[in-house]
């Protein structure tokens, strides 16, 4: 889907004249992937607090993604990129010129005391102000789990402020994360250093990850079809969001294998076939949906992505028990039955995914939605409460948490409801169904063992909510 007719016209030279006279938001057209290009195109900037402990990771992932690096000049880093093999350059701010980067990459790992949070000023403040339209921004750190003491975690925590708040004022499409990453896992920032450095994460924005020790990346992984060999089973896959997420994991080298309620089957075979993957005409609230796709996957199913839902939306005083219950059956408690049938059954192998998709509403609630809300923030207690339970299989289990996303559901929304969801994020624009799919396939990837646990908002860092 092309962008909303508003942004096409204040981008234009006509439009973008009156809207610069009048003040009106002019969204930018965001960077996003397409196959065969480099992770980051420009230049990547390392800087790092003193006696931080990701700098080889950084630099080991930048030289194996062919980065055009940069470093401050701190020893440690310019060591770091040497042993990486990178012919890194040297940014001195004092020495002015013209330089841009693409993406800033901070360490901040070795902030120990609130006192050392001035480190963030001392690297970001000649530097944001070079970064090129659809930059990106990555902070890491330690989880404050499990820092030493009470000041490391205090100051550790302070990053989120930080990061979220630089979210918000970066601008021209660009994007600000935090990365947590839990000692030990160290060498398994790789997937999600690329993946926020590169067009792929163009609308996640304002988001925390943690990275935790686990399964190891394969050393022979393909970073343009990192899920060759791995079979996929999204459900709701005929349309929109699905539809997005069954194509992007196909591109990604998986065999894919679409889910959708008979009604959808014309639809459904459509998309199946043009991927040469395989259709399953199913209603997955059915009592014997679980133990169908348990049979159906005998050899097993290394990713599974609960996509199907719906909204059936009425205020709680005005809404009857079945109109409830269905969505729940649906949206959440189908889900689990699933899981449970696959992991009983030994379905899904060690290195396995689990993928749901929650919502913004799950997070923040919404007016008329108490159901669909419910059953959202239920999919968000599912990964929590599997996470710890998979890790010890070897599997993980994360999800992905959709804003205003450009579908024709959402283009039949009144325009009243509708705009305020495109323009009230810092992208001052809604997203499109690749950017779920791109998160999703993040997740999915074999090099992303270390993420468990992990929800994330694809929704342009949305001004409301949590």
């Amino acid at each position: 889907m092309s962008q909303d007719l508003y942004t096409q016209i204040v981008n234009s030279p006509p439009g973008g004249f009156i809207a610069k006279r009048v003040g009106l938001p002019q969204p930018t057209t965001l960077d996003r992937y397409r196959p065969g290009q480099p992770v980051v195109t420009g230049q990547v900037l390392i800087g790092a607090a003193p006696s931080g402990r990701l700098a080889g990771a950084i630099a080991s992932t930048l030289a194996d993604a062919q980065a055009d690096v940069a470093t401050t000049l701190a020893p440690e880093l310019r060591t770091a990129s040497a042993d990486a093999g990178l012919d890194a350059s040297v940014f001195n701010p004092e020495a002015g010129g013209d330089r841009r980067f693409k993406g800033l990459v901070f360490d901040a790992t070795g902030i120990k005391d609130s006192t050392e949070l001035v480190e963030l000023q001392k690297f970001f403040h000649p530097s944001v102000r070079k970064v090129q339209s659809s930059g990106r921004v990555v902070v890491l750190g330690t989880p404050p789990e499990a820092t030493k003491d009470p000041r490391e975690h205090t100051a550790q925590r302070a990053l989120e402020g930080f990061t979220r708040s630089l979210g918000k004022e970066i601008g021209k499409g660009s994007t600000v994360q935090l990365v947590y990453v839990a000692p030990g896992a160290e060498n398994l920032i790789g997937s999600t250093l690329r993946f926020f450095l590169s067009p792929k994460s163009a609308y996640v924005s304002g988001q925390v990850a943690r990275v935790t020790p686990g399964e190891p990346v394969p050393t022979d992984i393909d970073w343009e079809r990192p899920l060759a060999g791995k079979t996929a089973l999204v459900t709701g896959a005929s349309r929109g969001i699905g539809e997005a997420i069954i194509e992007t994991l196909a591109r990604d080298g998986a065999s894919v294998v679409g889910l959708d309620v008979p009604q959808l089957a014309e639809d459904l075979n459509a998309v199946t076939s043009r991927l040469d993957g395989e259709a399953i005409e199913l209603d997955i609230t059915s009592d014997d949906a679980p133990k169908v796709l348990a049979a159906h996957f005998k050899s097993g199913v290394d990713i599974v992505v609960h996509n199907a839902g719906v909204t059936r939306d009425r205020t709680l005083a005005k809404m009857p028990e079945d109109r409830w219950s269905s969505l729940m059956e649906i949206n959440l408690s189908s889900e689990e039955r699933i899981n449970d049938a696959l992991l009983k059954g030994k379905r899904i192998p060690a290195g396995g995914r689990i993928i749901g998709v929650s919502s913004m509403a799950g997070i923040a609630g919404n007016r008329g939605q108490t159901n669909y809300a419910t059953s959202k923030a239920g999919v968000i207690g599912m990964v929590e409460s599997m996470a710890p339970v998979l890790a010890d299989r070897g599997i993980t289990i994360n999800a992905v948490a959709p804003g205003f996303i450009e579908t024709k559901m959402t283009a039949a929304m009144p325009i009243a409801v509708r705009e305020p969801g495109r323009r009230l994020n810092s992208m001052n624009q809604g997203g499109l169904p690749i950017d779920v799919a791109e998160t999703i396939a993040w997740f999915a990837s074999s090099a992303s063992g270390g993420l468990n646990g992990n929800v994330v908002r694809v929704c342009g860092q949305m001004l409301l909510g949590a």
